[in-house]
């Protein structure tokens, strides 16, 4: 019996893009192009007729944008979607609006960089496919303030993938300015971890920035790894400094949710709570159990509220999750373990 393709929808209004990217994911066995569209009403129609499992769509399109589109598109027909776009801050609006991933669109002028996109588009589709895509209405955010029994001076590390840059929102936008100093490793191409920490830095009470290296873990201070180097810490005194590097791909990424746990296992051990969000593979299992054997608290997202529930499933499954909750409980978790 022959296994079932997933079936795309490409959604750009260029001739030439809808064209290499459905020629180029076509290579694959598994991938099915079923449609292609060439604005979002178009694609609407074309949802409806085809069902996709997967759409691909980019970002400046007429008659509507593809960021309004993904707004208007999913609490009706909660589908992934990977956006293409060649404007990076386009990107980051995505995935507020609700898009599962990401891909900058390549020179088509360069052999290198289409074979490139092509072979990421590829992976991508194939994580997307059959994800939780969470839609509908917002929640009221539930906002906490910290009382002088709650100890600031512990360290937080939060390691995610896959719909991790919304779970870090969600989590992030609940905290009061006073909160411990946080560390967070999300798998994100460089360049998005910049602007990935600029949207959170506006709209949490939090000073959210990207890593530099040299800077110390301090309360009200959330540091997020470059999306092209590891981040690990290194304890100097009762301060904790922040040390970046260039190295092989760990399970697969650079930065390394792995990475980023052991070292706060070793340098902070029970002064620490890791907290491991949804995304696809193992990356931070190890780590977090590591920090678990340590005398760390750990939390792991649970499969409802995951996108993708590789990462927190893996952890929970070998012994490295303390409490598993839904997304929205987190924050009440995390300042129970804070008191």
């Amino acid at each position: 019996m022959e296994a079932k393709k997933i079936r795309v929808l490409i959604v750009d209004d260029s001739l030439v893009f809808r064209e290499v990217i459905s020629m180029g994911i076509s290579s694959e066995p598994y991938i099915e192009v079923v449609a292609k569209a060439v604005d979002p009403f178009d694609a609407r129609d074309k949802i409806l007729e085809f069902h996709p499992d997967v759409m691909i769509c980019d970002v400046q399109m007429p008659k509507m944008n593809g960021i309004e589109f993904i707004k208007r598109l999913l609490p009706q027909y909660p589908l992934p979607i990977i956006v293409v776009s060649s404007i990076n801050k386009s990107l980051v609006d995505a995935m507020e609006a609700g898009a599962v991933d990401f891909v900058s669109k390549p020179d088509v002028q360069s052999t290198n960089s289409v074979k490139d996109f092509i072979g990421t588009l590829i992976e991508k589709i194939n994580t997307c496919y059959g994800v939780n895509v969470v839609s509908g209405k917002k929640k009221k955010s539930v906002s906490f303030n910290i009382s002088q029994q709650i100890n600031t001076n512990k360290i937080i590390a939060i390691g995610s993938s896959t719909g991790g840059t919304e779970a870090v929102y969600n989590i992030l936008k609940t905290f009061p300015e006073n909160m411990p100093g946080i560390l967070i490793v999300q798998h994100i191409p460089p360049v998005f971890s910049r602007m990935f920490a600029e949207r959170l830095n506006s709209q949490t009470k939090l000073q959210v920035r990207e890593a530099q290296g040299g800077e110390y873990v301090e309360t009200g201070k959330v540091l997020i790894a470059p999306g092209d180097k590891h981040m690990t810490i290194k304890r100097i005194g009762n301060k904790y400094k922040i040390q970046l590097f260039r190295g092989e791909k760990v399970n697969g990424h650079c930065p390394s949710v792995d990475v980023l746990f052991e070292s706060v296992a070793k340098e902070a051990s029970k002064n620490a709570i890791g907290i491991i969000l949804t995304g696809m593979g193992y990356d931070g299992a190890k780590g977090l159990r590591y920090m678990r054997r340590k005398g760390a608290q750990t939390i792991g997202q649970d499969e409802k509220s995951s996108v993708v529930y590789g990462m927190p499933k893996v952890a929970y499954e070998i012994g490295a999750v303390e409490k598993q909750v839904s997304l929205d409980n987190i924050p009440e978790v995390l300042f129970g373990m804070l008191r």
